[in-house]
């Protein structure tokens, strides 16, 4: 099954109010856990879209959080999100729950969904086994079509809705296959991280020019991954928002765990990460570990310093001072400083990760490799004898080196290599892998 959303493909928003179960549905009906899945309601608050696939259709399929009007700020926001989901949806899924019944927010998104005018599959969700089925016709009365007896959980019933579904999807428009397409693993990567409330969601939706994420001053508004594609002059461009990250020390519920083990998945899958800090609160010992974490998972940084327009001269001082002691085994990874709600300094993050993508894909021909290596070796002979015989890069994304050496060299040795290749090839912030093969 592809996972790469496609806008020619008929959009299905499952919606309804909180803890109903739309996140199991969704799960359910793309066959794995893409959205987090916790028994208490708010869990999911963005919008997340993928593509799923029925009996050889597919459509995208849009999870979005509980609808809950008369709330506070933050819930009108996720309310907002849901109601432009149902706007810009072929058909809705909208999740009920037999256990409650109806429920006055129940009545108020189907009067929505009605005004609406597209079609509606109305999933009375829980209805685990046979002795609660006769009770999803009372929801026949919010007026939007006939129930679906599901239990989500267990997957009852997942198979006639479906079958339903797509009998009533939009034929998706004939793409001629002569036109060049970019596949979904060549897409270039990147995703936003830092810590809960430093403007992530912020330049997520500056950067994809929609409020696709919820943004809301309370820590922690961000539960799971979310990505969209953007068309550049450089070719598409995944970016991916990710839920705030704290130590594991402080993470004391299940939903912060799955959404700090999404947001480390999606560094690992990531050719480039953002990492966003908060400018008025300087550099912290928590940004000096998350910039630890991206560099080990061989992703190249780009460090970009928010709410940058706060400062005055001497804080802006005092933040560089910072930069440079804090965070400096990245190296010459681009500093950006602008301010993600204004948008102002924004323009120049998309040219910031041409360069990085750039190096990241970067091949040194053979002979320079040796080149480099020769000179540093004759700089600084290996300790105990130790010398490379030979070296070629190997691979690319990140570049990889592999060194064939006569016996181990040190770590610290090969720290001296690395920088030797990085400064002579010009790689700047992107990692580099260093390989040794021990030959006779």
């Amino acid at each position: 099954m592809s996972t790469e959303p496609s806008q020619e493909l008929p959009s299905v928003a499952v919606v309804g109010r909180p803890n109903v179960g739309k996140s199991t549905l969704f799960n359910r009906i793309v066959g794995r856990r893409e959205a987090i899945v916790e028994e208490k309601p708010g869990v999911t608050r963005d919008r997340k879209e993928v593509v799923a696939e029925w009996q050889g259709r597919e459509f995208r399929l849009v999870d979005t959080g509980g609808w809950m009007p008369g709330g506070d700020s933050l819930d009108a926001k996720v309310s907002a999100q849901s109601e432009k989901a149902i706007q810009e949806a072929d058909c809705v899924l909208f999740v009920v729950d037999t256990v409650i019944g109806i429920t006055e927010e129940d009545s108020r998104i189907a009067n929505i969904l009605r005004r609406n005018g597209r079609p509606v599959l109305v999933v009375v969700n829980k209805v685990d086994d046979t002795n609660r089925e006769n009770s999803i016709w009372e929801f026949v009365r919010l007026g939007v079509g006939d129930p679906y007896p599901v239990s989500a959980l267990h997957g009852r019933g997942t198979g006639d809705l479906l079958e339903d579904l797509v009998a009533i999807l939009p034929a998706v428009p004939e793409v001629d296959s002569t036109e060049d397409a970019t596949p979904a693993d060549k897409i270039f990567s990147v995703s936003i991280v830092g810590r809960p409330n430093v403007g992530k969601s912020t330049l997520f939706n500056r950067l994809i020019g929609d409020d696709r994420s919820v943004v809301h001053d309370m820590p922690g508004t961000t539960r799971d991954a979310v990505d969209t594609v953007v068309e550049t002059e450089d070719g598409p461009v995944r970016f991916v928002d990710t839920a705030g990250m704290r130590r594991r020390s402080k993470i004391d519920e299940g939903t912060e765990y799955y959404s700090l083990v999404r947001a480390l998945q999606a560094i690992d899958r990531s050719d480039v990460a953002l990492l966003v800090i908060d400018s008025t609160v300087g550099v912290t010992a928590q940004d000096q570990r998350l910039a630890e974490r991206v560099d080990a998972a061989g992703c190249p940084v780009v460090v970009v310093m928010n709410k940058w327009e706060l400062l005055d001269a001497d804080a802006r001082d005092e933040v560089g001072y910072q930069i440079s002691q804090r965070l400096h085994f990245i190296g010459d990874s681009p500093v950006l400083k602008l301010s993600a709600l204004t948008g102002k300094g924004v323009h120049r993050l998309l040219p910031a990760l041409a360069g990085t993508i750039d190096d990241y894909h970067k091949r040194i021909p053979t002979r320079k490799v040796n080149q480099v290596i020769r000179a540093a070796q004759a700089a600084q002979p290996a300790p105990h004898g130790g010398r490379v015989l030979y070296a070629t890069q190997g691979a690319v994304d990140p570049p990889t080196f592999t060194l064939f050496a006569n016996k181990e060299l040190a770590p610290a040795y090969l720290r001296y290599l690395e920088r030797s290749l990085r400064e002579a090839c010009d790689f700047g912030s992107t990692p580099i892998k260093i390989r040794v093969r021990k030959r006779d």
